[in-house]
């Protein structure tokens, strides 16, 4: 039940109360916050010129082998999960050539700035305005995030799918079919997607007419099925991303135990809010629930349908890791907005003011601790390192030497990491790029170019990244020449 201390929002004709022009002031800040982003966002993709990570670079991949009438390689050495409208979206990307990476990177951070408005919307009309930017202020200043954006992460054009979708509901309840093609998209991006749109299907069943039922039944369950027809196609088994999954999780090193997964939601929680984040989300949840459960029910959903998806992942033996908690870690930021601007869905008094009062001091102080530890030196390395890092391994294979060096044999890499990269520079088919850590390529790495990670701070993650990873596969092969270097990395070849 809602609480008498609840601001009555007004409402009808009549004379502006004397705070109106202070509050159409405020209105406007979203929109200038929102400004800012977009400019700010502009800003990094020209500053810091990033390139897809490994999993976009394969749907890039994948693209332009259907644009040359092949089936995609979903099977190749050690690929990741594929995703049906990563792999369509890659193919329309691919026809712009070269520039097609950098423009998969522009996308991802247009994603990112519409994250950030969903994530407003749903905590301005879940609650109220000043909670949904502070929930948006808290994404844009936990670093995991922006960075997913600035490698072409997949998970942020999804979570932008799915809080839009969380927004819509939240916004007019049962709302039926936009929130179901949000889904719908969401579902060709992750898997994650299917038990939300199932649930959403549960949720909107009582009280539509069966046409309206099996509409969206149909939308329920089109992402899944064109999941399962795609790798039916290519691959011959219509469970072939699962599968492949989890044996890949398996000889990664990334499955645990399901008594490891509590434990595990906890840790990732709070590497990606933060502990005191995830402090104030928690004692956000429990005001919002005391107070004012009826607005909390979206985004609790949201909450509890990711925690119990993390669990399925731990039983099902697919790789837990972080990323499947990124939407929860996203309603944690909207339960610590309720913690620090719940004060705003009460009348003025003196419990306002001293809740105003209380979570200013809390964001002084975090703001001066931050200031003091932050070391922004951190994230200009990361950030050079990607651009640099990919200049760096065009120039060593556009070498005329390493150019020549390729009619005799494939390209070695030490692990699977680079493969993707090496594969979309050169254009290069499945069996013209190989990794020496794969053992069913050793008998076709003995000609052709080889190439090595020169850098310490590549070496650890392109070359030697995995457990399994044998750090011999870094050490040059005998019989190849040294034939060019560049600063990250050095070529050889033998004919």
């Amino acid at each position: 039940m809602e609480t008498a201390t609840l601001t009555r929002h007004r409402s009808g004709p009549g004379p502006a109360p004397a705070g109106a022009s202070a509050r159409r002031s405020g209105s406007r800040l979203p929109a200038l916050a929102l400004a800012g982003l977009t400019l700010l966002a502009l800003v990094g993709f020209f500053v810091y010129p990033t390139f897809p990570n490994y999993d976009s670079y394969y749907s890039l991949l994948w693209g332009r082998e259907l644009l040359d009438g092949e089936k995609p390689s979903f099977d190749a050495y050690r690929a990741p999960t594929q995703h049906p409208l990563a792999v369509a979206f890659g193919a329309l990307l691919s026809l712009l050539g070269d520039s097609a990476d950098r423009v998969l990177v522009f996308a991802t951070f247009a994603s990112f700035v519409l994250l950030a408005a969903g994530l407003y919307r749903l905590g301005r009309v879940a609650f109220t305005p000043a909670i949904g930017l502070v929930a948006a202020v808290l994404l844009c200043t936990r670093f995991d995030f922006p960075f997913l954006a600035a490698r072409g992460y997949i998970d942020v054009s999804y979570l932008a799918a799915v809080i839009w979708a969380a927004a819509l509901e939240a916004e007019r309840p049962r709302r039926g079919t936009p929130v179901f093609v949000l889904l719908a998209l969401a579902a060709m991006m992750r898997p994650e997607a299917w038990l939300l749109a199932g649930a959403y299907f549960l949720w909107t069943f009582r009280g539509i007419s069966w046409r309206r039922r099996a509409l969206y039944g149909a939308l329920t369950w089109a992402g899944t099925a064109i999941w399962v027809a795609l790798d039916w196609w290519a691959t011959g088994d219509p469970l072939f991303s699962l599968t492949h999954t989890s044996e890949l999780a398996g000889e990664l090193g990334r499955q645990r135990p399901v008594s490891e997964v509590p434990g595990l939601s906890v840790q990732y929680l709070k590497e990606l809010d933060k502990l005191p984040v995830l402090a104030l989300g928690m004692a956000g949840l429990a005001l919002a629930a005391y107070a004012v459960p009826r607005r909390l029910a979206v985004p609790f959903a949201l909450f509890a349908l990711g925690m119990g998806t993390f669990l399925l992942v731990g039983l099902a033996g697919l790789s837990v890791i972080d990323r499947y908690l990124l939407a929860p870690s996203l309603m944690v930021m909207v339960f610590a907005g309720v913690a620090l601007a719940g004060w705003t869905m009460l009348e003025p008094g003196r419990l306002r003011s001293t809740w105003l009062a209380g979570s200013a001091l809390l964001v002084v102080g975090a703001t001066v601790s931050t200031a003091l530890n932050l070391n922004l030196q951190t994230f200009d390395t990361d950030l050079r390192y990607r651009g640099e890092a990919h200049a760096s391994l065009e120039q060593v294979l556009a070498d005329p030497a390493v150019q020549r060096g390729l009619a005799c044999g494939p390209v070695s890499v030490p692990s699977h990491k680079l493969i993707p990269d090496v594969r979309w520079i050169l254009d290069a088919g499945l069996d013209d790029v190989l990794a020496r850590a794969d053992a069913d390529a050793a008998g076709r790495t003995g000609k052709g170019v080889a190439l090595y990670v020169t850098n310490r701070f590549a070496l650890l993650r392109q070359a030697i990244v995995e457990e399994a990873d044998d750090p011999m596969d870094s050490v040059p092969l005998a019989g190849f020449s040294r034939v060019a270097t560049s600063p990250y990395y050095a070529a050889y070849v033998r004919c």
